[in-house]
């Protein structure tokens, strides 16, 4: 299960009092610095750019491909590893407002870990070193070190085994 604290709201949905849960200053930083981040080709840019203005943990060597979509509220809720790779346009989310409830969750993605194009990282999120996680794939618990994921909804192709012997077969 993710891991996500809640908050409860009364009256109009959390999305409507957004700016009760989040400074409106805050989410007009984030947006111009993950609009310019977006479309810079340079990783390095970007990595700098996303560590200096939005407080994200980004490890040595990781790259952060076009497009991809930290999240606008709480970006300071992210951490990636070393040498990491973000596909295009994938979303990293650390909050979800709801009708009755706001929830707000770390994202820690691992050292080494690829995450495919399009994908959906929700909040509360823990994916481990060396994990790899198809294009397409609404990421919405867990994933174990070294496996292999994909799919909507998320499933385990491969565990960090059945993934090493695999490519030990394709080496001989």
């Amino acid at each position: 299960m993710r891991c996500t604290k809640r908050y409860p709201v009364t009256g109009s949905n959390s999305l409507w009092q957004i700016y009760k849960t989040v400074s409106f200053w805050k989410v007009i930083k984030c947006f111009i610095v993950i609009q310019i981040g977006r479309y810079t080709p340079s990783v390095a840019l970007k990595r700098h750019l996303y560590r200096l203005f939005l407080h994200m943990e980004i490890g040595e060597k990781t790259a952060l491909a076009l497009m991809v979509m930290p999240d606008l509220m709480f970006p300071e809720k992210i951490r990636i590893g070393r040498n990491s790779i973000i596909g295009y346009n994938t979303t990293l989310l650390a909050h979800e407002y709801l009708i009755h409830e706001y929830r707000l969750g770390e994202v820690s993605i691992g050292d080494e870990v690829m995450i495919g194009a399009n994908c959906t990282i929700l909040p509360g999120v823990d994916i481990g070193d060396g994990a790899v996680v198809c294009a397409g794939t609404l990421v919405h618990r867990d994933v174990p070190p070294g496996s292999m994921v994909g799919g909507n909804p998320m499933k385990i192709i491969y565990t960090a085994e059945e993934r090493a012997k695999r490519e030990q077969s394709i080496k001989n």
